[in-house]
């Protein structure tokens, strides 16, 4: 049987002493180990998931950090990996609980389908986040009553108490930007978001207002990429880029659907999307000009009545 060596410094303690953005993020870093010492040991997905009593794709859902783990799977695996320091094993099953612990947002399990739960634990452990938004402003932004125009244009059929548990859900992610290490949000948005008086004038006035509070926080920085500037390399859709501070965490490229989303942790996908990040925010005016950007927004005033 192979044996692991341990290492002289444990990045699992590590992050058991210093955990950051819920069991979504300890997920990732449990699997990305244990794909680690599968590898290291030559051990196929398969024959790993015979000694779990899986298959190869309970594997792969393992190490992508898209499913919990049951302390007796992550147990005999370490044993197939040759993991037989007691203390070690000890850090990899105290990892697995946590991992299985709830986070914040399962309160809202009745409105959070479970692709969207995991762009919420990312954002919580997220160093930086890095977004572009056409048609919307960034609902890490959004005001309350904006946010309500936008889940009901995406959610015809919801109920207004589904409705309502969805807007409270938007509000309480926003609270991670005020917290003592607070992500870095940096948010490019189209001029068409902010030309769209989505939920009525009062709302738009209301949601432009914020804009122009958030973009004075320290940890934000807000761009807007005008109509002046013609085509954008971003013109499929909206982004957003999470980076950590976690070594064992890649960036991690979130691209939302209607009823779905991707996450794009490859090295080249992330890297042309980052290419793509850099050349918006070149492109976009700089977030010095932004509060007299959103000032000029005095259009509004006039749409009341063509509404």
């Amino acid at each position: 049987m192979p044996t692991a060596q341990p290492s002289p410094t444990s990045p699992v303690r590590d992050i058991l002493a210093h955990p950051r953005g819920g069991p979504t993020v300890l997920r990732i870093v449990l699997g990305t180990h244990l794909r680690r010492l599968r590898e290291s040991c030559g051990i196929t997905r398969e024959a790993a998931g015979e000694a779990i009593r899986g298959s190869h794709a309970k594997i792969s859902r393992l190490e992508l950090g898209r499913v919990g783990s049951k302390e007796r799977d992550i147990a005999d695996l370490l044993t197939l990996y040759g993991v037989l320091d007691e203390e070690r094993r000890g850090q990899f099953l105290a990892l697995a609980r946590q991992a299985s612990t709830p986070g914040w947002w399962q309160k809202y399990n009745d409105v959070v389908p479970s692709w969207f739960e995991t762009l919420i634990g990312l954002e919580e452990a997220a160093s930086v986040i890095r977004t572009y938004e056409v048609q919307f402003v960034p609902g890490l932004l959004q005001t309350a009553e904006y946010a309500r125009a936008c889940i009901r244009l995406g959610n015809p059929r919801a109920s207004e108490r589904m409705v309502e548990r969805r807007v409270e859900l938007r509000m309480e992610r926003q609270k991670l930007l005020y917290k003592p290490h607070a992500p870095r949000l940096w948010a490019v948005i189209d001029e068409a978001a902010l030309r769209r008086p989505l939920g009525g004038v009062e709302a738009m006035r209301g949601q432009i207002r914020h804009l122009r509070e958030m973009a004075e926080l320290p940890n934000v920085t807000l761009q807007i990429a005008p109509f002046r500037i013609g085509g954008l390399s971003a013109a499929g859709g909206p982004i957003t880029v999470l980076r950590f501070q976690e070594p064992d965490l890649p960036d991690i490229v979130y691209l939302e659907q209607l009823n779905s989303a991707l996450y794009l942790d490859k090295r080249e996908d992330v890297e042309d999307y980052l290419a793509v990040m850099d050349s918006l925010c070149a492109t976009a005016e700089p977030h010095g000009k932004t509060g007299d950007f959103l000032d000029g927004l005095r259009f509004l005033d006039g749409l009341k009545n063509t509404l």
